[in-house]
């Protein structure tokens, strides 16, 4: 009897030929996680990565390879621990990382939870990363993909043991161009889909703008930071240290707590 896999589907063709290529050994089910709305984001726009159309793409590729697909609703999950993580990070000057955060608590731990409810053997993404068993260490690891132009083994380094041995990573083998070839040959719609490449939830790339809208804040220009931040630390710098201030056009040298001089 084949052995049970839930494929995370995103709508893209890394996804949709990880599940492709399981089906050769495994009996294959797909699932794709809806996280949020354009609503949820202050967004107007209809497409983003995660639409409506990526799921309705996704559910296309499960029907015509014949296996089943379902949609998970984890948006409450995913505004708590990856949205207003992000949104918090930029606030307090930190830099987040969403797409490790989104693979920490929703894909290796919420969808993990779902499968091993289901009675799924294990789960598996679309990563160009691949996954061994080293017997000297008797652990398994992480390594790159072969393709290292694509290679997202740096965003799964929160991977536990136990995640690890119920995660396949079915393309880490193979080169984008391979996977695409796939996607082709067995015509699936979106075998020329273009990779997505902005954060999925804020995709202007405008994380500003982002923020704003969402925590309706508005956020301190890159002088003003620098200033405030000024205001914070002068107290307790002793060290020379020069910022160059954009905005401002002037360079600004600290030599004590209570001396500095500007150059514009």
């Amino acid at each position: 009897m084949k052995k049970k896999v839930l494929v995370a589907m995103s709508g893209g063709v890394d996804s949709s030929v990880a599940a492709a290529v399981l089906m050769n050994d495994y009996e294959v089910t797909g699932a794709t996680m809806k996280l949020f709305t354009n609503e949820d984001i202050q967004l107007d726009r209809q497409k983003t990565c995660c639409s409506l159309d990526d799921v309705e793409d996704a559910r296309y590729v499960a029907h015509k390879l014949g296996f089943d697909h379902y949609v998970y609703n984890f948006g409450d999950r995913f505004k708590e621990k990856v949205i207003d993580r992000f949104n918090n990070a930029y606030i307090n000057g930190d830099t987040p990382n969403p797409c490790i955060d989104c693979n920490r608590f929703i894909k290796f731990n919420a969808l993990l939870k779902r499968a091993e409810l289901l009675g799924m053997d294990y789960i598996a993404t679309g990563h160009y990363v691949r996954r061994e068993f080293d017997e000297n260490l008797q652990r398994y690891i992480i390594k790159k993909g072969i393709d290292e132009s694509k290679d997202q083994s740096y965003v799964l380094y929160g991977m536990t043991q136990e995640q690890l041995a119920k995660t396949l990573f079915p393309i880490g083998n193979m080169t984008k161009h391979q996977t695409r070839a796939i996607a082709l040959e067995k015509d699936l719609i979106n075998a020329s889909k273009p990779d997505s490449q902005d954060i999925c939830f804020v995709p202007d790339g405008d994380y500003a703008g982002f923020i704003e809208r969402y925590t309706q804040k508005t956020l301190l220009s890159v002088s003003e930071k620098v200033w405030e931040l000024l205001w914070v630390y002068l107290p307790m710098s002793f060290q020379r240290m020069s910022l160059k201030i954009p905005s401002l056009s002037a360079q600004m040298t600290i030599y004590s707590p209570i001396q500095f001089t500007v150059k514009r």
